[in-house]
């Protein structure tokens, strides 16, 4: 954990309630695609946890959705707006297990960090297919940039509005996949694990209070024990979690 500095060279919205944000400053603690930062915000006691969409090159790019008054707080921000923010928090994902073709599941704004994930895979030589899932066709995102990266992609809905409609196991049963990454709620995880083929690697989401492992407000049940998503995820893999039914 670092605490840094960031200036906002950008902020704009992409999507229904959906806002891409870059940064410039170190990137150099956030070493594996799913780490998080957590931003400090004029008048919120408690920081912002933000999922890192990319980090090049001094530039951070994050992708949030507005969804009460820190978020709301954020989309107003404008460039040249320096921000305190405690970066590279987080285990993220292991790429050593994806094999040749895996799959990467994103369940709305669960979507962010699998893009830098993307890029390492192929970078790896691995040839990923992505499956994003949302609500509407009001609320996707992504589905280019995925594309300029070179995976197939497909698009789920669960109005029809755009893509298939239907969710993102409607497409996962029907592929062929040597390991999976997801992101994005529980429900969409739980579903995910009754069909899934591989092992795999969920990230999750949770209400964070600190964010560095002090507070255990954010933990759950493991094989080896509760685990806290801030400190010992947000990752976990597939088959060390136990499900509450």
């Amino acid at each position: 954990m670092n605490q840094v500095i960031y200036t906002v060279t950008e902020n704009s919205r992409i999507a229904q309630n959906i806002y891409r944000m870059t940064l410039e400053g170190d990137t150099s603690e956030i070493k594996t695609p799913g780490q998080f930062v957590n931003i400090k915000l004029d008048g919120f006691y408690l920081r912002r946890p933000i999922s890192v969409c990319d980090a090049e090159n001094d530039k951070l790019t994050l992708i949030y959705k507005t969804v009460g008054g820190g978020t709301e707080q954020m989309s107003r921000l404008h460039a040249g707006k320096r921000l305190d923010v405690l970066t590279g928090l987080g285990n993220g994902y292991d790429i050593g297990p994806s094999g040749n073709s895996p799959l990467l599941i994103g369940g709305g704004v669960g979507t962010p960090p699998l893009y830098m994930l993307c890029k390492k895979l192929i970078e790896k030589r691995a040839k990923p297919s992505v499956i994003l899932g949302f609500g509407s066709a009001e609320e996707v995102f992504g589905e280019n940039e995925f594309k300029k990266l070179g995976a197939s992609v497909y698009v789920t809905t669960a109005d029809g509005s755009r893509g298939q409609k239907g969710f993102v196991t409607d497409v996962m049963k029907n592929l062929q996949y040597t390991y999976f990454y997801a992101c994005g709620p529980e429900a969409m995880f739980r579903a995910i694990d009754k069909i899934a083929v591989t092992e795999g690697q969920y990230s999750f989401e949770e209400r964070m209070g600190c964010g560095f492992g002090a507070c255990m407000g954010c933990s759950c049940k493991t094989l080896t024990g509760n685990k806290r998503i801030c400190r010992e995820g947000p990752v976990m893999k597939r088959e060390e979690i136990i499900w509450e039914h």
